[in-house]
């Protein structure tokens, strides 16, 4: 037997509203756009698109033809009418810079309401731009309150951000990039995996408050890269390089630079390359008298970054700190610019006894070539030379034994069974487990 498609509400016909109430009506839903302004709602209602994009006109008109659009300024009936309400209203900057939640907070009474008077479960999905846990601790509360119903029994909530390009919203919509489905409750997940299902079967099911985060990082990795390129620009051109050229280049490696690869929180970056790079590009730029706020600041972003594991040591009171891993990655014995160094020659300064194990580095391991490479750099290294042979172990466990506080800064499993087995607060800066470990006194810099 067939199953009949979950008819839809759509609360806001702003850009994203209704092109969610026209694609969705061409996957075969009933849907009804709800809205306050009446000019929307009779453009809509008569097949009519209220903005100029590719594609969105012929499909209102076919929905309202085929009698699977229709719309209204009365959310309450809207919901009572519907199974499924997705909230697209506005969520515009308010005075203090934060988000205006009056329009959400207006949306979900109403909704509240409509649900009240329904025998049968809603699902209701916010698509909104909206700060991490304003879905369940702003809308949900309220439509609780008002409904007198209970979430996950009488109705579900969920998150599904849209990623939809103006100018190519409707092929946006029937390719995504990605589906993101942050739920309450299986059933409410499931609900959205069908209407989805004809565009892409293969969903991302996570938390709500992930999804809610993943809209937001999704436009500020949009605004970096943006930015970065611009900046590559006005670095290129007084240097008389094309900086198009540059960048046909620099895009096609996907291995590294179009690639998840340094893309998860971790520690500072370090090394011979990175940190020498990114001065002598800032250090042009300076000599060219640009501003390359992005690129300039980097270095400044990455010891920060640094200072915040520094920090989360001093937290701990630990006199006795055992390090595990001092090369700037695995695998490798280069200290130049190591991350941790900084942290090392900072505890030391203040009284902290400091002992370190790193499988590619032993007390015989020459430090000459490296110390003089980094001459000017590695502020850590240079601090720390005469007396780094001194704190390195050759075993893990006598490192552990008698540390108060341990720093792991590499991936192994020897490093993942010393950490998870501490008796002491562990600072975990690569995340050893891909779930975050929930015990007390184990913490990572970015999670």
């Amino acid at each position: 037997m067939h199953e009949e498609k979950p008819a839809v509400s759509v609360v806001g016909l702003g850009y994203v509203g209704a092109v969610s109430t026209a694609c969705l009506s061409s996957l075969g839903h009933r849907v009804v756009g709800v809205d306050l302004d009446q000019v929307k709602i009779d453009q809509i209602g008569a097949g009519l698109s209220p903005i100029h994009e590719d594609g969105l006109g012929d499909l209102l008109s076919h929905g309202v033809a085929e009698g699977l659009i229709s719309t209204t300024d009365d959310l309450i009936h809207a919901v009572r009418t519907t199974d499924v309400t997705f909230v697209s209203v506005g969520t515009p900057t308010a005075a203090d810079g934060g988000c205006d939640y009056s329009y959400i907070e207006s949306a979900a009474r109403s909704i509240g309401v409509g649900i009240a008077q329904k025998k049968t479960f809603h699902t209701v999905v916010m698509r909104c731009s909206i700060p991490p846990g304003t879905t369940m601790k702003v809308m949900t509360p309220i439509i609780e309150k008002i409904s007198g119903k209970v979430l996950g029994t009488d109705f579900g909530v969920a998150f599904n951000p849209e990623f939809l390009r103006e100018g190519v919203a409707v092929a946006d919509f029937h390719e995504p990039p990605k589906t993101v489905i942050g739920a309450t409750c299986a059933r409410s997940a499931g609900v959205l995996k069908r209407i989805y299902a004809p565009v892409d079967d293969r969903p991302i099911i996570t938390s709500i408050e992930t999804a809610e985060m993943v809209k937001y990082v999704d436009n500020v990795w949009h605004a970096a890269k943006v930015t970065f390129a611009n900046e590559v620009g006005r670095l290129c051109k007084p240097l008389g390089v094309d900086s198009h050229e540059v960048m046909d280049v620099f895009v096609q490696d996907t291995k590294l630079n179009l690639s998840p690869y340094y893309l998860k929180p971790g520690f500072a970056y370090g090394g011979s390359c990175l940190p020498k790079e990114v001065r002598a590009v800032a250090h042009i730029a300076d000599g060219l008298g640009l501003d390359l706020p992005l690129i300039q600041n980097l270095c400044t972003s990455n010891d920060a970054h640094i200072a915040e594991a520094t920090e989360m040591v001093r937290k701990t009171g630990a006199k006795r700190v055992g390090i595990l891993g001092l090369a700037f990655k695995p695998g490798t014995d280069d200290l130049r610019e190591s991350p941790i160094l900084e942290v090392i020659a900072a505890l030391r300064a203040e009284g902290v006894e400091v002992t370190i194990h790193d499988p590619a580095i032993t007390p015989d391991t020459p430090l000459e070539g490296q110390l003089a490479y980094v001459k000017h750099g590695s502020k850590g290294l240079q601090a720390l030379a005469p007396e780094l042979k001194g704190m390195l172990r050759a075993d893990v466990t006598d490192v552990t034994t008698g540390a108060e506080a341990l720093i792991v800064t590499q991936k192994s499993a020897d490093y993942r069974f010393a950490a998870l087995n501490a008796e002491c607060p562990v600072i975990d800066l690569v995340r050893l487990t891909p779930e975050r470990v929930s015990r007390d006194g184990y913490d990572g810099i970015g999670w």
